[in-house]
């Protein structure tokens, strides 16, 4: 049996839902299933062609819902999972007991964990680190500011490698999470170099950001729009703004314009605005406390736009906090 695994791309717990997943379907559907992995990127007129579908079984983890009559397995845990209400129609008739979809869950990894658990009997201990650090990692849940910018732990080093390096490592990683530790992997000949480089590229988009960011009301805003530097650490601004309630920035991204908006986990005073809900206005999404939006390429001018009513949106809500 060929089964297919697509995942949000460059994501950490993208990586491991789509390892926790291919470890619940080995050991409750097909011990010798054939796992092959694809990334999948939010953009902004989001398809699902059939070619993404070639498995006997086709997965989708951490990311939107797809209505495609090959899909036969899906888990997601973003308020915006489903691109229109017919998407969401769709799911909610369907009647396989394969589709999941909770949007109060810290991360995609530990949802399939309970789900698999629960449902199917499956047994997600083995990989107990490895979901703690997904939950972790995708709910920002770090000390302080400065421990998610300076990186102690493997997981976030890993992090980091997964999100920034010029050659995209997931499809490797994903089958090393299921057999080595984290500290193992960022030992490794090809991952190790990887890091040391790119933290070394990290600590000097902290001076790029530094030099580029003003914070206004609360609000910390960037345009990187001229840079490489989509793939940026986006706790770097409330390290550099501690008192900051939230961050909007713009970058182009390649194949796509990106504006991140998020809101600080250390703030002074609780956000109060829901930047899935806000995201959503544009065509984005998220959760409650990131989100984001894709544009096509070259739309900076757009993006630069629609960030400026997104910061003074903000504004006002953290003044009004």
């Amino acid at each position: 049996m060929r089964l297919r695994i697509l995942h949000h791309d460059r994501c950490f717990d993208g990586a491991c839902s789509a390892a926790i997943f291919a470890d619940f379907f080995r050991k409750t559907v097909s011990a010798d299933a054939d796992i092959d992995y694809a990334g999948l990127f939010h953009q902004a007129n989001q398809v699902f062609p059939d070619e993404l579908f070639p498995g006997d079984e086709n997965a989708i983890v951490d990311f939107k819902f797809a209505p495609h009559p090959k899909l036969t397995w899906w888990f997601d845990h973003h308020q915006s999972a489903f691109l229109s209400d017919q998407d969401e129609a769709h799911f909610r008739a369907d009647q396989s007991g394969q589709k999941f979809y909770d949007a109060g869950y810290r991360s995609c990894t530990q949802f399939i964990a309970d789900i698999g658990r629960e449902h199917f009997g499956y047994d997600p201990s083995p990989l107990a680190q490895l979901i703690h650090c997904a939950d972790i990692i995708d709910s920002a849940s770090y000390d302080d500011a400065e421990q998610a910018v300076m990186m102690p732990e493997p997981s976030m080093k890993l992090t980091l490698v997964l999100e920034a390096s010029q050659e995209n490592l997931c499809r490797k990683v994903i089958p090393m999470l299921l057999d080595e530790s984290l500290d193992s992997i960022m030992r490794r000949p090809e991952i190790a170099p990887v890091f040391d480089a790119l933290f070394q590229r990290h600590l000097e988009s902290i001076e790029i950001i530094r030099k580029r960011a003003s914070c206004r009301d609360g609000v910390v805003y960037f345009d990187l729009g001229d840079v490489d530097l989509s793939g940026y650490n986006k706790f770097i601004p409330y390290h550099l703004f501690p008192d900051s309630v939230y961050t909007v920035s713009v970058v182009d991204a390649g194949f796509r314009t990106k504006i991140s908006v998020g809101s600080n986990p250390w703030a002074p005073t609780e956000p109060s605005k829901n930047l899935a809900s806000l995201c959503e206005r544009y065509g984005g999404g998220g959760h409650q406390r990131v989100g984001a939006i894709s544009y096509p390429p070259g739309e900076l001018e757009r993006a630069r736009a629609s960030a400026s009513e997104i910061v003074e949106e903000l504004s006002a809500a953290a003044a009004a906090s």
